[in-house]
């Protein structure tokens, strides 16, 4: 990476999508707010310092909902729910999904999901090695999700294709295999609610399908898009804190040392994972509203901002030592999870999984360390999602043995 180029022509590079963080520092202090075209071909403008992230966040003035600035055509089945509406209709649909992701309904999850982790882990003890994304970082978050919405158990290696495709669509033009997958997708989607119709259970799926909260159904593609946001961000964001923080253990060994002393220390442990390298890198698309001033800049009604959240997470105005990873750092206000009205619903059960996972596996496997270099790992693509494809690891000795 020639540091000597401007910021501009660093980003979204292969070198980039390695490592961001030094161009996220030059980024900060010399365009903050920088007017770009970004790799799907829009232009639009990037936020990268935490202040103007939070502002943005927080600001109603950006929308969230396509169809006010280009039309009713721009909607689609994966963008009508919550995350991509504002107010009243934001309101509504968090509603109607709310009351399954309950702080008492996650604790109360915290032994079965002990369970999946001892099971997954089980599975690979007698190996030598284990790839932590397929045996381990995946399938956790997605067995959770599933067995909430009631997806069958055979579907769910499915559901990972589907939405790796469409998160990796968002950094590139939508090509025929994406919309081959989105069709895959939603035909399934399809042909489940209608079994669901016909004989409901009492996962999450079936009261949303038959649910009436007050007298304000769901119409079809909102149901849709809120199972598809539930399916995709429901197990996403926990695969790459699991991975993220995985390697930021194998790359802090003190730290790993630490934690495996006082396992007591997981809570803060994850919140510093979250925000060292965090699994959500950008925000989705938001929007000005109208005409409007923003820290200095003129902005016109449509104009695309997208704020870098893992930017934000490493400003020194903020954060102190920002680019040091420590588990034991005062209590972090990171935007892993975003702010303001869009904060993640899921955000307390992707803490929970990634406590219960991180935890475990040091436990069972202490010794375990990364096959071949750091630099040999590959980078997901896309502008959303910043986690590693693969993490080989040779597991070494373990307990009892």
């Amino acid at each position: 990476m020639n540091m000597n180029e401007s910021p501009e022509g660093l980003l979204f590079t292969e070198s980039f999508t390695q490592n961001p963080y030094p161009v996220y520092e030059k980024l900060r202090k010399s365009d903050p707010m920088l007017k770009l075209m970004f790799p799907d071909g829009q232009y639009g403008w990037l936020v990268s310092s935490y202040e103007d992230a939070v502002a943005v966040l927080k600001d109603p003035r950006f929308v969230k909902d396509i169809k006010k600035i280009h039309g009713p055509e721009q909607s689609d089945a994966f963008t009508s729910n919550m995350l991509f509406s504002d107010p009243p209709d934001h309101k509504r649909l968090r509603g109607l999904v709310q009351k399954g992701f309950t702080p008492q309904r996650i604790a109360d999850m915290r032994d079965h999901i002990q369970d999946i982790a001892d099971k997954l882990l089980d599975a690979v003890s007698e190996k030598e090695t284990m790839n932590l994304i397929d045996d381990y970082a995946f399938p956790l978050p997605i067995i959770v999700i599933s067995e909430i919405l009631g997806v069958p158990h055979e579907d769910r290696d499915k559901f990972r294709v589907w939405s790796n495709s469409i998160i990796g669509a968002s950094n590139q033009e939508t090509d025929e295999e994406v919309y081959r997958h989105m069709n895959e997708f939603l035909q399934y989607l399809k042909d489940w609610f209608a079994q669901v119709r016909q004989n409901p259970g009492d996962d999450m799926i079936s009261q949303l399908v038959i649910a009436e909260e007050q007298g304000d159904r769901l119409t079809e593609q909102e149901l849709y898009g809120v199972v598809t946001l539930m399916i995709i961000a429901g197990h996403e964001t926990t695969v790459n804190l699991i991975g993220n923080g995985v390697l930021a253990l194998l790359e802090h060994p003190g730290q790993r040392k630490l934690l495996q002393q006082q396992p007591e220390l997981i809570h803060g442990a994850i919140e510093e994972m979250l925000r060292y390298n965090g699994p959500v890198e950008f925000s989705t698309s938001r929007w000005a509203g109208e005409d409007l001033e923003f820290r200095g800049h003129r902005m016109n009604r449509g104009d695309l901002v997208i704020v870098a959240l893992d930017s934000a997470n490493r400003d020194p105005e903020q954060f102190s030592d920002p680019d040091v990873f420590d588990i034991t750092r005062e209590k972090s206000p990171h935007l892993a999870f975003g702010k303001g009205i869009h904060l993640c619903l899921g955000a307390p059960l992707a803490r929970l999984e990634g406590e219960i996972a991180i935890n475990t596996l040091l436990k069972r496997f202490p010794q375990f360390e990364l096959l071949g270099t750091m630099d040999e790992l590959e980078w997901r693509p896309g502008m959303i999602v910043r986690g590693v494809k693969e993490m080989p690891l040779s597991l070494g000795k373990r307990d009892g043995l």
